[in-house]
């Protein structure tokens, strides 16, 4: 009942956006979305407020052999200038194998399985979520190797981090193509995000034009840095002051 009436307030036929894409047809698709959805009826938008999150870091107990650790700090939206800066950046920090934090986390001290760093945008507000989930005797030096990468990554990236990343990025496009539903919900949210569509070719222009210039000089003037930490799990870890 509650996520019914939670999903009645908040969810508007007004603000929802329907991605198709494949080989369609058009008329056939208005015809079953209308059959779908003519009983849903528009209702008063809530209006929406920003909230400031709380100062310091967060414990949840919790009695289990894991710890989850999430550590947020403000970034940029979607639709920012330097957008693709940040996301070059959170690449060599992430993407893949040869990614700093699955090279310094996962293959070297065996710290977790799981761990990545993501942005995180709406329209006009942006911040970046990093994640690992570990063993409760492994979550104090996860969260230290974690910050430390993350100040790490103020000091800038290398040529070959980029170079890695680009191929990578490059042959993810060339995936997407293939995958309808990758497709359509990257469609979805551009068209939420920008009022518009980028096609595949401008996305790989964007990508080819990064260098370490001007990833170094975003970070040089966006060092990671007014972190919020959550944990969830036996015991409460420690942060350093100075980390806030």
């Amino acid at each position: 009942e509650d996520v019914c009436n939670h999903f009645q307030d908040y969810y508007s036929p007004r603000s929802s956006i329907l991605s198709v894409a494949g080989n369609i047809d058009w008329t056939q698709i208005v015809d079953t979305v209308g059959s779908l959805f003519q009983a849903w009826q528009p209702n008063e938008e809530p209006s929406l407020s920003l909230v400031a999150p709380p100062d310091g870091h967060e414990h949840i107990d919790h009695e289990s052999n894991q710890t989850h650790i999430g550590i947020v700090f403000p970034s940029i939206p979607y639709s920012h200038k330097n957008y693709f800066q940040l996301r070059g950046a959170l690449g060599v920090l992430s993407d893949g194998m040869s990614s700093r934090l699955f090279t310094e986390v996962r293959e070297k001290r065996g710290l977790c399985y799981t761990v990545y760093a993501t942005c995180h945008t709406l329209k006009d507000q942006g911040c970046v979520l990093t994640y690992a989930g570990t063993t409760s005797e492994r979550a104090q030096e996860t969260l230290d190797v974690l910050i430390s990468e993350l100040h790490r990554l103020g000091d800038g990236i290398e040529k070959h981090e980029l170079d890695r990343l680009k191929a990578r990025i490059k042959s993810a496009l060339i995936m997407q193509q293939e995958s309808c539903a990758s497709r359509s919900g990257t469609m979805a949210s551009e068209w939420y995000l920008l009022g518009q569509l980028r096609e595949a070719d401008e996305l790989r222009q964007i990508i080819d034009a990064l260098t370490c210039e001007s990833i170094n000089d975003y970070l040089a003037n966006n060092r990671p840095g007014q972190f919020k930490i959550a944990t969830v799990g036996k015991h409460a870890l420690e942060v350093n002051d100075a980390v806030s």
